[in-house]
């Protein structure tokens, strides 16, 4: 049986502090290397024996690679810009809606908080969330490589599962999106078997309105073809016709016939087109509404110009560690400093409860499913059983022995946790009182619905989320 609490095999760890260093490692090792940015599928596929790189690059402190700009030609994304960080851009919200409705409807919170766009998108999955938006949206992808820099429509980065356009020793650095022209309105939907499951099929459509008739549209949808697909004999039906519910059903009919869908563990091809036929009907005509209500351009310009969320420091020299290797590291737990010594292959959450005996953290799932190893890093969420040790360097760490005051006092989460009854087994409860410390400083009033999606990610057997939604809202009140 694969041991998902520990990295089994060994590896050079590399963290290079330049892009061109970044591609110089990755020309030189070439299919023995894999790049490390959020680490939610990597490390899952390490620990589950199905992925053994001889090295790791962390992008970790390679700059220019996260944020989010807009000028007057449109968005760029940079490629390791998280989730989270897209879904609440204001500016994405307004001008590419279905992109932060896609973003929202990524797995859980913790893995939005760590998992980046450019991972999402060099996974090669054909149920990636991102890659629908973002190829209704004509979106580029930039990549860098030995030769330099190129650029490549996003539909053509997806070659077959898990399969993308990438050569040796490329990255992909970002992703450009074109400003929408006015008028336009778009939808992302999901359909899966939980909430965070990976979806039956998804779809984004985009769609332009000139008076009564459609100027131009795209659908886009994701698992029920080898790459993400565009419907482009539906999109060929609307295009300059006026809309009507005939036109509609016209188009979902040729959509559900379009696509080529298979059985799978999730779904069969059968329902797959059926829910394409739902899905269209619906997103055709929600999109149809959002593009008569156009305000894009104006909510755009009225908020703050700022990059979203910035990519670590660059520091003057770049780490390597050997397999067999040693590594002194600094992490800053619960207020207090540790200076230790890892290998490349030690998770965060083995330092925390074998090394520093901070034993709140759980072990659980082991590969980012339950939520019981939540802590904060540097003041964001972060699944510990998924992060490298040597990759928390520097970090500030609050674990959940790290919520009450240094005299004993109870943190207001745990007290409202306690008098809501709000644990039984209390094997889940650390994770969710992290999880929540993190909603509540994102979102100090939050609405029921806040805090059930928030808490997502967050496993529990016993008290059926009722009592835990009430304590955190009572908090957050109090």
């Amino acid at each position: 049986m694969t041991n998902t609490h520990i990295l089994v095999h060994t590896f050079d760890y590399l963290e290079p502090t330049s892009l061109e260093e970044t591609i110089s490692l990755l020309a030189e090792y070439g299919d023995r290397a894999r790049v490390l940015a959020g680490g939610t599928d990597l490390v899952v596929q390490m620990k589950m024996e199905r992925l053994a790189p001889r090295y790791l690059v962390s992008l970790r402190h390679v700059p220019g690679l996260a944020g989010i700009s807009v000028d007057e030609v449109g968005v760029r994304i940079g490629a390791r810009t998280s989730i989270r960080a897209i879904r609440r851009d204001p500016r994405v919200q307004a001008l590419y809606p279905a992109l932060a409705e896609a973003c929202a409807s990524f797995s859980t919170t913790q893995v939005q908080v760590m998992g980046t766009v450019g991972g999402n998108l060099c996974n090669g999955s054909p149920a990636s969330d991102t890659a629908p938006p973002l190829i209704a949206f004509d979106a580029e992808v930039v990549i860098a490589g030995p030769d330099g820099e190129r650029r490549l429509p996003l539909e053509s980065f997806f070659l077959g599962p898990g399969k993308t356009a990438l050569q040796p020793g490329e990255l992909l650095t970002a992703v450009v999106l074109p400003r929408p022209r006015p008028n336009t309105g778009s939808v992302f939907y999901k359909v899966s078997r939980v909430a965070a499951d990976l979806a039956k099929v998804n779809g984004a459509i985009v769609v332009i309105r000139d008076g009564d008739r459609v100027a131009d549209a795209r659908l886009v949808f994701g698992s029920v073809a080898p790459t993400p697909f565009r419907a482009r004999k539906a999109e060929a039906v609307l295009v300059g016709q006026v809309l009507s519910d005939d036109l509609v059903a016209e188009a979902a009919r040729v959509a559900s016939e379009e696509v080529s869908p298979i059985d799978d563990v999730r779904s069969t091809a059968w329902y797959r087109r059926e829910i394409v036929r739902v899905l269209t009907i619906d997103g055709l005509n929600e999109a149809w509404r959002r593009a008569g209500e156009w305000k894009g351009s104006e909510e755009a310009g009225r908020q703050e110009a700022r990059s979203g969320e910035q990519g670590a420091g660059s520091k003057e020299q770049g780490k390597r560690v050997a397999a067999d290797g040693r590594c002194e590291i600094t992490l800053k737990v619960n207020g207090e400093t540790h200076r230790l010594w890892v290998a490349p292959n030690e998770l965060l959450l083995n330092v925390l409860r074998e090394r520093l005996h901070l034993t709140g953290s759980k072990y659980g799932c082991g590969i980012g499913e339950c939520g019981a190893c939540t802590v904060m890093i540097d003041g964001k969420l972060a699944l510990s059983c998924l992060v490298l040790a040597v990759a928390a360097d520097g970090s500030e760490i609050l674990t959940v022995e790290g919520l009450a005051e240094p005299d004993g006092q109870l943190d207001p989460l745990q007290e409202a946790f306690i008098e809501h009854g709000a644990f039984q087994c209390g094997f889940c409860t650390p994770g969710m009182l992290i999880t929540a410390k993190g909603l509540l400083k994102e979102v100090p009033k939050p609405t029921e619905q806040d805090v059930r999606d928030y808490l997502k990610g967050n496993l529990c057997r016993c008290t059926g989320y009722a009592s835990i939604v009430r304590a955190v809202l009572d908090c957050a009140a109090k």
